[in-house]
């Protein structure tokens, strides 16, 4: 997957079609998500981007994404 294409404040969906979260930078192999209502951004990794054009698609359920990702407080 070409992560190169991925920018600053796409909307993130996951394989079930909810929306999932918004870039707010990639940083390495993670995309840093911007921050949830808590004030917590999540990182997600590369690996589960499935295909990007206007939006970044993961290959993940919400649910599923949910457990695995990593969370960092503000």
């Amino acid at each position: 997957m070409d992560t190169t294409k991925i920018r600053e404040h796409m909307q993130v969906y996951s394989n079930d079609n909810s929306v999932f979260g918004t870039v707010d930078k990639v940083e390495g192999e993670s995309i840093k998500l911007t921050k949830d209502m808590s004030g917590q951004h999540h990182y997600i990794p590369t690996s589960w981007v499935e295909k990007v054009d206007d939006k970044v698609y993961l290959n993940r359920s919400r649910d599923e994404a949910m457990r695995e990702w990593k969370s960092v407080a503000a």
